[in-house]
């Protein structure tokens, strides 16, 4: 399908979509908007011991003091959820 200039494809992956919108890393604050969780809330839950936090503490990448998510990670979570 055209509309405009723009091509529009089905076939978009989750990952693709994530890095499109965000970039190859997340934020905290981005992912927790992803989930439509608050910050405050997302930050409490990683730091628990459930299944959740072990499965988005995987997605976790460190740089300097700064914590992001992998965009093909968030999505191989999403997409097997």
């Amino acid at each position: 399908m055209h509309q405009g200039d723009i091509t529009w494809s089905c076939s978009v992956t989750t990952e693709e979509q994530l890095i499109k919108r965000y970039g190859p890393l997340l934020s905290l604050v981005e992912l927790s908007e992803l989930l439509k969780r608050s910050p405050d809330g997302l930050r409490i839950a990683l730091c628990g011991q459930s299944e959740f936090a072990r499965q988005w503490n995987s997605a976790k990448r460190k740089v300097g003091r700064r914590v992001y998510f992998r965009a093909s990670d968030v999505a191989e979570l999403i997409d097997g959820a």
